[in-house]
């Protein structure tokens, strides 16, 4: 998959292009219902979506609405009922577990809700994890990482271990990690829910960045309403749909 540059052709820089970035992610009649009992829940029913590069939604909605279920989805780490995922052009449903683990390596930046820091390692050895299993030399992954944890005001943290930060600290581990990798899509389960407000707002700045830059696209998922509302686009996800919200 070719990652789209944010730059313009030098033949071309007095050009206005008006083409449309291209879609990177697209959720085509996404259906997941799980059994309860003798009965089917149906999470989400017959979702459709697209986001293009560079592009900033927010998922809201209420607890139990499916949106980690989504997240899930988006990501490879669940598989539809029926419908499927298409990541830069990719139908995640024609890889196998071992190819969709390389491609989730390669594309995806994934920040969970809970970290899932490893204890034994510190924060740069987290944050550089994704490479090294990529098979990057562990001191280029690590001054990658490095550069990353200094971008999340972690640098001075860097030789700690998880139990030896915050909640808020783990979470910019986390959110480095995700972004080592210069993902394509990042996918993010409530980023800023144990960050404070400046904090916070360095989280937002770094992703306002990547995204004009580098043509990121993301997908949060949040129940605060400052966070959707610095977003491209906000949805709402109510009965398994979503809804745009004005």
């Amino acid at each position: 998959m070719q990652k789209p540059s944010s730059q313009e052709d030098s033949s071309t820089e007095d050009t206005v292009s008006t083409e449309p970035a291209p879609v990177m992610l697209e959720c085509q009649a996404l259906t997941r219902t799980y059994s309860e009992g003798p009965r089917e829940l149906t999470v989400l029913d017959n979702l459709s979506l697209s986001v293009r590069a560079g592009e900033r939604v927010a998922v809201v909605g209420s607890s139990g609405s499916g949106k980690t279920t989504l997240l899930n989805l988006m990501g490879g780490l669940d598989r539809p009922s029926s419908g499927n995922v298409v990541i830069g052009g990719e139908s995640l449903a024609g890889l196998g577990e071992a190819a969709l683990g390389r491609f989730r390596n390669r594309y995806i930046g994934f920040v969970y809700q809970f970290h899932h820091l490893l204890a034994e390692f510190t924060a740069v050895e987290n944050a550089a994890l994704p490479l090294i299993i990529r098979g990057q030399g562990k001191r280029e992954a690590e001054k990658r990482a490095l550069a990353l944890l200094a971008r999340v005001g972690m640098e001075d943290r860097a030789d700690h271990k998880p139990g030896e930060l915050s909640g808020g600290e783990r979470q910019r581990v986390a959110i480095a990690r995700a972004l080592v990798t210069d993902p394509s899509l990042v996918l993010m389960d409530e980023p800023t829910g144990n960050l404070d407000q400046t904090t916070a707002g360095t989280i937002l700045a770094l992703m306002d960045e990547l995204a004009k830059e580098s043509a990121c696209a993301f997908v949060i998922v949040t129940h605060d309403p400052d966070l959707a509302a610095h977003q491209d686009r906000v949805l709402k996800l109510d009965a398994g749909q979503l809804i745009a919200q004005s």
